[in-house]
């Protein structure tokens, strides 16, 4: 052991660090060898901005599709659901947390490959490369729809600066995300440290509150004026088929409490890391918080007419008093919190590529040419990907779901299992099948669904 690495291990193993962010306690890349550079000036990030940076990375599009498991699963087992998610997900964080710690791993990948040597944080890292970018193509698509509307089934959906414009060539698709792209995802995509988001995390979780508060407001109107029925509590199902419907819930909750990918990046990052668990434990707190209000609020507004996005709901008139403005101020909104969204799960992406595609070059913020070609190509990726690609929600379950039920249970369980240096305990060791079999078997049933959905939809025209 070099004189280096050893002065990287104790400075990991003092519980308060003041010290540089390195290239060793980059999230999700190989060991490299040790070089003074980084930020002078940086003494480490606040508890506060470490809790909107993580709550930004829980919060994505996946509360849209939150109200819909109530429709599925009805509103009393859809909320307990969400609570018992948060839970499982705290646990797996904690996991995470404890044997990073013993076996003195600053990352992700390096927990990975200390259990499972280098074919497991290759894994890991492919599994982070699907997960997110397909999150990213699925944000740009979302924002493409609010802002220049799309079509569905012969049905077009006004976007927002269509309805107040008119439809011309500058708020096309194509121009829009053009333009978002280049002055809002390529900026903010170039900030090397992620504590220097916690600016536009803070404002992105903002905007998440103000689509919950006006949903909250226009359903309380509604249920003043009577207008809205008694939702229902219980889940309807009549034979095997729909009893198995109810698992394809737990990809989507799963999805929507991903984050496990930027905790390492966050601890690292943190002036006090024996911090992280409050700052895991309030982000998860927040966001359950958020969660809950919007799938209660959202299935009571809409009902059995709530849409897989319940954001697609807004498009309708909400038989209000200025329901139109309503309806573009919960859009507009939400579409802001996404594109601040966007360099909170671009940050890890980026460190995975770098990590497959130059595992012995040095630290990645020390090569300029290296950074911006990796951020530059996977930007184009992700532009073309939503400009071309017109529904990607099919693939994001097969792909997208099953990647993160990796990344949040089965990797973390994995790990435990395995259990190099035997600190697992019973208790350990029987949730982690727990998880284990939830997510497989869960998982199945749900790319089982899908693909049953698919194929009857694609061979109905023919009947």
């Amino acid at each position: 052991m070099t004189i280096g690495s050893i002065k990287t291990v104790k400075e990991k193993n003092s519980r308060k660090s003041k010290q540089p962010v390195v290239d060793e306690q980059s999230p999700l890349l190989p060991a490299k060898h040790h070089e003074d550079g980084g930020f002078d000036e940086f003494t480490g990030a606040s508890f506060s901005g470490a809790v909107f940076n993580l709550s930004t990375t829980i919060v994505g599009a996946g509360i849209m599709a939150l109200p819909a498991t109530m429709k599925v699963l009805g509103l009393i087992p859809g909320v307990v659901m969400i609570i018992l998610m948060v839970f499982l997900t705290e646990a797996s964080i904690e996991l995470l947390i404890r044997f990073s710690r013993t076996s003195k791993s600053v990352s992700y990948g390096g927990l990975m490959g200390d259990a499972f040597g280098k074919s497991g944080k290759m894994l890991l890292q492919i599994c982070v490369l699907v997960n997110n970018i397909g999150v990213l193509v699925v944000y740009m698509i979302i924002i493409g729809d609010v802002l220049s509307g799309t079509t569905s089934s012969g049905t077009h959906h006004a976007g927002v600066l269509e309805g107040w414009f008119g439809i011309h060539w500058w708020n096309g698709r194509f121009f829009i995300l053009l333009v978002t792209t280049l002055g809002v995802f390529a900026p903010l995509a170039c900030l090397k440290r992620i504590d220097s988001l916690r600016y536009t995390s803070a404002l992105s979780v903002a905007l998440a509150v103000v689509f919950l508060v006006v949903t909250v407001g226009i359903t309380v109107f509604k249920l003043i004026n009577g207008s809205i029925l008694m939702p229902r509590l219980l889940p309807n199902f009549y034979d095997l088929t729909s009893f198995l419907k109810l698992f394809t819930v737990v990809p989507v909750l799963v999805t929507a409490y991903i984050c496990h990918y930027n905790v390492h990046s966050i601890e690292n990052e943190l002036e006090d890391n024996r911090q992280i668990r409050a700052v895991v434990q309030s982000a998860l707190a927040l966001c359950s918080s958020v969660y809950v209000l919007t799938s209660i609020f959202g299935f009571l507004l809409f009902g059995d007419a709530t849409l897989d996005d319940v954001l697609a709901n807004f498009d309708a008139d909400l038989g209000i008093p200025f329901g139109s403005l309503l309806n573009d101020v919960v859009r507009v909104s939400y579409a802001g919190h996404l594109m601040l969204v966007f360099p909170i799960v671009f940050y890890p992406l980026r460190l995975n590529m770098d990590g497959l595609l130059f595992p012995s070059a040095r630290p990645l913020t020390l090569d300029n040419l290296r950074f911006a070609s990796i951020s530059g190509g996977l930007i184009a990726v992700i532009f073309l990907g939503a400009n071309f690609i017109p529904s990607i929600w099919d693939a994001f379950q097969f792909t997208g779901a099953t990647a993160a039920v990796c990344i949040g249970f089965i990797f973390p369980a994995a790990v435990t299992l395995r259990d190099r240096y035997g600190v697992a305990t019973k208790r350990d060791k029987i949730l982690c099948i727990f998880m284990i079999v939830l997510a497989v078997f869960s998982n199945l049933v749900a790319i089982y669904s899908d693909a049953y959905s698919l194929i009857k939809k694609n061979s109905s025209p023919r009947e």
